[in-house]
C-alpha cells in the first residue's frame, strides 16, 4: 500500500519515487560487492580445488574428518582416515586440502 501511495504522491514529476528507491539500490550494490561477489569467488575456488584433487592428497571434510584420498569416483572420494578405516565421502563434503 505504501508503494502505491508513492506512485500517486507525485504524479507530475516522478522524481520522488527515484529519490525514494535510490538508497535501496545503493545498499544492494554495497551488499553485492561486499558479500555476494566474494562468496561466489570462494565457491568457485573450492570447486576448482575439488576437481584438481588426486590420490594421496590429504583433505578435510565439513564434518572435520581428515584423511588421505585413496580412490576418486564421479561424485565421491574414498578416503583413509586411519590405518584400516576407509570412508566414502561426497565431493561436496570436502572443504579444503590439508597443507603438507
Amino acid at each position: 500500500m505504501y508503494i502505491a501511495l508513492l506512485f500517486f504522491q507525485d504524479a507530475g514529476g516522478g522524481s520522488s519515487l527515484i529519490w525514494t528507491l535510490l538508497p535501496f539500490v545503493f545498499i544492494f550494490g554495497i551488499f553485492y560487492f561486499l558479500v555476494i561477489m566474494p562468496q561466489k569467488k570462494q565457491k568457485q575456488q573450492l570447486q576448482e580445488l575439488i576437481t584438481q584433487l588426486k590420490i594421496n592428497d590429504e583433505v578435510v571434510t565439513n564434518g572435520g574428518i581428515i584423511g588421505k584420498i585413496k580412490e576418486v569416483k564421479d561424485t565421491s572420494f574414498i578416503i583413509q582416515s586411519a590405518e584400516k578405516s576407509f570412508l566414502e565421502v561426497g565431493k561436496s563434503a570436502v572443504v579444503g586440502k590439508r597443507p603438507e
